[in-house]
């Protein structure tokens, strides 16, 4: 009885931590946003190039020793992850739900908005690990998935429209060598 008690003092100790952790991730997000932001209107508005950027971080790094992950490269980064997604409002909440990591990992490696889209919801829906949305990227999924659904006849899909992908096995042999045996 008494450990039982315990064992939900443990589970609303884990379940504060997860909440504390999505609440900094968040956070974490829309400050890499708003320096996003703020770089691209600055190199938009032809005030900044090149040159400043690298300035900036030099002086992050001066003045601010402590902080971590203000290089000039990380710096365009955030550059780029306003520009993927300034035009798609809907899609801002699904990019604070999952990690930097798992955005660089999207916004960098998937050519349309679309695809994006598509990799935000999965990497939300089934709590993927960087390594599995690497490999679900890598593997080509969104395209197996988009090649999957224009084989379905559109009556079928009129008249059963959750029906999408529920017909098709797909397989990905990436296990496999690569040459001949």
């Amino acid at each position: 009885m008494l450990q039982e008690q315990f064992a939900e003092i443990i589970s609303i100790i884990k379940h504060s931590r997860s909440k504390a952790i999505k609440a900094v991730n968040i956070e974490l997000i829309n400050h890499y946003w708003l320096i996003g932001e703020y770089i691209f209107k600055r190199v938009e508005n032809v005030e900044w190039g090149q040159a400043i950027v690298e300035q900036l971080a030099e002086f992050i790094q001066q003045t601010e020793p402590d902080l971590k992950g203000y290089s000039n490269k990380n710096l365009w980064r955030m550059k780029q992850f306003y520009e993927a997604y300034k035009d798609v409002p809907k899609l801002s909440t699904l990019l604070r739900e999952i990690s930097w990591s798992h955005n660089l990992a999207i916004f960098s490696r998937c050519k349309t908005v679309e695809e994006r889209e598509f990799y935000l919801k999965l990497s939300t829906q089934e709590n993927f690990c960087f390594r599995e949305l690497n490999r679900q990227i890598s593997s080509s999924l969104f395209e197996r998935t988009m090649i999957g659904n224009t084989k379905l006849s559109t009556p079928l899909r009129e008249i059963h429209p959750d029906i999408t992908n529920q017909l098709k096995d797909s397989y990905v042999f990436e296990f496999l060598p690569t040459r001949a045996l």
